[in-house]
């Protein structure tokens, strides 16, 4: 069995030069790369709050689907790293604005650090094309 592969460029500079995609999708199957609340200027969104980084990443992600054909409803998979399990309840705030009515599976998992000291969150998806 083959599928078609496109692979989906989300706008940040490590990208290119690590040589990694956003998203990848191959066939009806979706990937998303871990993803941080990085603003294309290079900054981090929401310094020093959990629910902003989460919000603004769901955000960004959710658009870059859609973008690509994907809905949010698709979405069968979010894992998400945060540097401490106390940010809990204001992450899955901004998790249950997206996905509190479609429900995908979650992983939730504590770090030590993220790559930067000042971002708090980070989130990986995967979807499904079609999946109803």
């Amino acid at each position: 069995m083959e599928f078609k592969r496109k692979n989906i460029h989300g706008g940040a500079a490590y990208e290119d030069v690590a040589g990694y995609s956003r998203i990848v999708i191959a066939g009806p199957f979706v990937y998303v790369s871990g993803t941080t609340a990085v603003t294309p200027e290079g900054t981090v969104y929401g310094e020093g709050s959990p629910y902003e980084q989460a919000k603004y990443v769901f955000t960004k992600l959710v658009k870059l689907l859609e973008e690509n054909g994907v809905k949010k409803e698709e979405v069968v998979k979010v894992n998400i790293y945060a540097t401490s399990s106390s940010y809990n309840s204001e992450i899955t705030k901004a998790y249950s604005e997206f996905f509190k009515e479609s429900r995908p599976c979650c992983t939730w998992l504590g770090i030590k650090e993220l790559n930067r000291p000042t971002q708090l969150v980070e989130i990986e998806m995967q979807a499904i094309i079609g999946c109803k």
